[in-house]
């Protein structure tokens, strides 16, 4: 009888039972796993980007001491550097050559390996290597071979009979910023068309199929199905191309350094031109670069959302 009854009491409908609560972590909810992500964010952003916020209301000595607040005056300093118009725009110039260029480049690219051909894995190694290779080697390498004296491109060129003498390509902004463009495009092509190939390799065959069976000719297919499909794909490439090229440091310091005087500098590089006469306008630059990238970082979610909604 005891039993019978016990599975009558089993079987009737009432409260759940109570889950005891385990002790220690398990009070802590997700905290011991988000907390190490938690804590690296506020030492690695959020605590820099306040220090460059205190440092640009700082009045700081060449030395390194604080002399007191300066509230915006190193704002205000700013704003008066006579450079400053011809930084801006070259950083938007900069940006947006390099980031087209390698967008159109990558695309052809991904394009290319997505077919088959004979040695077809040798070449998609062979464009790993600007990528594996630091940036600053590069820049350097190219510096090297665009050296007026010993450069190998001044070599050729007055061997071929194309220049009449050894040429300052670095010296003037002229040259200069063509051969920099260059050079970013090169480092900047193996992310972006990988990103792009990976977008191609998840198009199904079923849908060119359909296309051809549609009487849909080659142009046709490539606007109409292969780019909207792509379009995640080319969105995060270039978004990531923005904001990489424009915090982009490493190329322009190595080759010219800014010079002459700020003729060559984007923001970034003109932010550490800044620091060797005032470290509180250079802390400005700073807060002003930080704002131009949050407000990429708005445009990408903005556009991501855009993306979604679409394809729903």
């Amino acid at each position: 009888m005891s039993t019978h009854h016990a599975v009558r009491r089993a079987r009737r409908p009432g409260r759940a039972p109570r889950r005891r609560r385990s002790p220690g972590l398990g009070r802590l909810g997700p905290l011991p796993w988000i907390g190490p992500a938690v804590l690296l964010i506020l030492l690695v952003v959020v605590w820099p980007v306040y220090e460059m916020v205190r440092t640009s209301l700082l009045r700081i000595s060449s030395s390194g001491f604080v002399r007191g607040t300066a509230g915006l005056d190193k704002y205000r300093r700013l704003t008066d550097e006579p450079a400053l118009t011809s930084v801006l725009l070259a950083t938007v110039v900069w940006t947006l050559s390099v980031v087209a260029l390698t967008m159109v480049l990558s695309l052809a690219l991904a394009q290319l390996f997505n077919q088959r051909f004979p040695g077809r894995r040798v070449t998609r190694w062979a464009l790993i290597a600007p990528w594996a290779a630091s940036v600053v080697m590069t820049a350097i390498g190219f510096k090297w071979m665009l050296d007026r004296t010993a450069g190998v491109l001044n070599t050729a060129m007055t061997d071929l009979g194309l220049i009449d003498g050894p040429k300052d390509w670095l010296g003037a902004p002229s040259t200069a910023w063509p051969w920099m463009i260059v050079v970013a495009v090169f480092v900047s092509l193996p992310f972006t068309t990988y990103t792009l190939l990976a977008g191609l390799q998840t198009i199904p065959d079923e849908v060119y199929e359909a296309a051809t069976v549609d009487g849909a000719g080659t142009w046709r297919t490539y606007w109409h199905i292969t780019l909207p499909l792509l379009r995640p794909a080319l969105l995060v490439g270039l978004v990531i191309n923005l904001i990489n090229v424009f915090n982009s440091f490493p190329i322009i310091w190595s080759m010219t350094r800014g010079g002459p005087d700020s003729a060559t500098a984007t923001t970034t590089v003109f932010t550490f031109q800044l620091k060797n006469t005032d470290i509180g306008e250079s802390a400005a630059m700073s807060v002003v670069n930080f704002a131009l990238v949050l407000v990429m970082v708005a445009v990408f979610l903005k556009a991501t959302r855009w993306n979604d909604e679409e394809s729903r």
